[in-house]
Order: C-alpha cells, then structure tokens, then sequence
C-alpha cells in the first residue's frame, strides 16, 4: 500500500471540498469516470465521493443555481493528490484511452500536473509530488515554474505488466485548493491570520501560494480573471467550501474568508 502523500501529515491539511451543482448526479457520474472517485454515500441531496474510504468531494445539488462566473471568487481547481509519479502516469493512459479531455500539462518542478475542467465550469487538477527532498527553497521560498510535462517520462514509470488504471488509488487527496479572489494580498493576510500559514511563494500581485509544514501549497490564491472581484454570488454553482483538517482545533468551526467561501475546519490527524 502507498504511504499517505506528504501534502496530508502537516499541522493543516485540506480535508474535502463543496461543490454546488446544478445537476449533480450528472457531475458525480463524471468525478466516477474521470477522476476514478468512488461514490460513498447519499444525504439531504448531497452525493460524497472519495478514494478507498476516504471523503473527498461533496456534492450539493441546487437545481436553481445560476452558473458560476469564473470572474467572480470562487474555485479555480480542486487538486486531486495521487500518492506515486505511477499512479499519475496510470491516469494519463486512462486519459489518452478514453479520449478525455485535458486542457494542460505542467511540470511545477515540486510537481507533475495535468488540468481539466468539469460539465460545470470547475477547475481540476491532477497530479503528483516529486519527493520533497527534491524541492528547492531558497530561505522560506520554494521553487516552482510552469514548464512543459514530459508525458512519455510519466507514463513511463508505470511498471511492465501494469494492470494500469483502476480508480482513484487508496490514499489519493485533496493536496491544495487554488482559489479565485479579488486581491491575492487580502488572501494572504487572511490565511495568515486564520491558519497560521506560511507564504511559500507569489508570482507579483497576481497570486500567492501558502501552506503549513513546508508544503508547496495547500492554498493558492490568484485574481488573473477575477481582479477586483467581491463577495460571491451565494445563488450561483461552484464552490459550497473548502474543509481544512488540524491537529491545532478540538472542535469543529466555520468561517468565512474575504469573499464570503466557506472555510471549515475539522480537528484530528488525516
């Protein structure tokens, strides 16, 4: 069995996330298809899918939500961890097989990633850690760039033989949420405030990438289409919340962030 992705033993840790759908029976279908998320269970028109046990996404039905804006705040993509580079190239062959369809591919130097977007506007990303003594800092910084992925060298580390894709593995997570906001400094301040977290690393003004115990990121925070932008639009689709984990609460809160997304937080150890 694959050892729990870094991203999850730190202090804080992104838990699961909300989804408000317009058809989310449609949308869970899609998670199961592409994602390879299994469906968990059913509750108050609610559908939760996960890996192996492990809740990852909800989705709320809400037939009369407007669509969701992406000038707005809110969801810029749900990062769904795979806990090896194998697993990460086993869901490229499962891609490429069934004619999904990816919007981008990146190397991060701390990460391999792929994008994708859902029936309903919401962002994904796809991937997988390199091993974080291979990560760079440069005092409380971290190394990242957006360069090509060399797809083949991914695929390539699926062993000879491989069954290939079966479904999101055990111990695949929610490893970070980027989000859409109307000032990535107000972002910053906040989950500076509210978490603890640590800045590891802006691209200008444009965003911010924070995290807690040496994490790449588990929060980005960018306004490269929503500058400017205020509350959100409670009546549109799109993010619900974001759930965080924490060994530093004993019970559980909710709280909101600058633009009125729902931020909860559980207590205990991933």
């Amino acid at each position: 069995m694959s050892e729990l992705p870094f991203a999850a033993t730190t202090p804080v840790s992104v838990s699961r996330v909300g989804l408000k759908a317009r058809d989310a029976e449609s949308l869970a279908a899609y998670y199961r298809a592409v994602v390879g998320l299994q469906e968990l269970s059913r509750a108050d028109g609610a559908i939760t899918l996960g890996a192996a046990n492990r809740p990852l996404l909800v989705l709320e039905q809400d037939s009369s939500a407007k669509p969701d804006d992406p000038r707005s705040a809110g969801l810029f993509h749900t990062a769904f961890l795979l806990p090896s580079r194998a697993d990460l190239g086993r869901w490229i062959g499962h891609a490429a097989a069934n004619q999904i369809r990816i919007e981008g591919a990146s190397d991060h130097l701390v990460s391999e990633a792929l994008y994708l977007t859902d029936p309903e506007g919401n962002g994904i990303e796809i991937y997988a850690d390199r091993s974080p003594q291979d990560w760079k800092w440069n005092g409380d910084r971290i190394a990242m760039a957006t360069e090509r992925l060399n797809l083949q060298a991914v695929v390539g580390s699926v062993p000879a033989g491989d069954a290939g894709w079966q479904g999101a593995p055990e111990n695949t997570i929610v490893g970070h949420v980027h989000l859409r906001v109307g000032r990535p400094e107000d972002a910053e301040a906040w989950w500076h405030d509210q978490f603890g977290f640590d800045t590891v690393a802006k691209y200008g003004g444009q965003a911010v990438f924070l995290s807690s115990g040496h994490y790449h990121h588990h929060i980005g925070a960018n306004a490269w289409q929503s500058a400017g932008a205020g509350r959100r639009d409670p009546s549109r689709s799109g993010l619900a919340w974001v759930e965080m984990r924490s060994n530093n609460v004993k019970a559980e809160t909710s709280r909101e962030d600058p633009w009125g997304t729902v931020i909860k937080t559980v207590p205990g150890k991933a």
